[in-house]
């Protein structure tokens, strides 16, 4: 009896133990600083943020969803994707790149049907070639739940560029970054609406 009686308080004790554990979750703002959950929950609510895992299982971290600058290797990016991928690019036009990481909760829901997904994909190519007389570049790390089309083609990061360059965490859905020809971008991590991508074409223009 006894001895029953010790394994059901272990029992009791490692449950107790875990739930301890699981509601020691840590916020984090967009420089890593530790902030309240209310904080973080009011935060992430204004949707110009992505609530990402931190450094360890028991953190979650803001991150913002769009992010700008300047790389120094437009010329040689060019080169590359032209060379991997079989592409003949124009140096003066942007580039403008969609990127799908691979499976997640958020690209693997949904009930688009082929039909939903061929149209979003021509809007895209309309919108795109209406602003920059352009056409996007399709580009997967991993193809689990890539939703393809006729409309275009996807080819694999090659040696995982884009990725290092722009897309250094798995950002939920997929994203897209647009590259002036001076190697000014703007990128936007996480789900997007394709009237996006010619606004941030727009914006980097200006």
């Amino acid at each position: 009896m006894k001895k029953k009686l010790s394994i059901f308080l272990c029992g009791v004790l490692m449950v107790g133990f875990s739930s301890a554990q699981k509601k020691q979750m840590k916020y984090f703002d967009e420089d890593y600083v530790q902030i309240p959950k209310k904080e973080f929950k009011k935060r992430r609510a204004t949707f110009n943020y992505l609530d990402l895992p931190g450094n360890s299982p028991d953190e979650r971290k803001l991150v913002y969803r769009e992010n700008a600058g300047q790389i120094n290797s437009r010329p040689a990016l060019q080169a590359l994707l032209e060379k991997e991928l079989n592409l003949q690019l124009d140096a003066e036009k942007p580039l403008v790149i969609i990127f799908h990481p691979g499976k997640d909760r958020c690209n693997s829901t949904g009930s688009s049907t082929p039909e939903d997904i061929r149209f979003r994909y021509l809007q895209l190519e309309k919108a795109v070639m209406e602003t920059a007389q352009t056409k996007p570049i399709y580009i997967y790390k991993n193809k689990s739940e890539l939703k393809t089309s006729s409309v275009n083609t996807w080819y694999q990061d090659p040696k995982a560029t884009i990725e290092k360059l722009f897309f250094k965490e798995h950002y939920p859905c997929g994203s897209f970054v647009v590259i002036s020809k001076n190697g000014d971008f703007i990128s936007y991590f996480g789900e997007y609406s394709y009237s996006q991508v010619p606004e941030a074409l727009q914006n980097l223009a200006k």
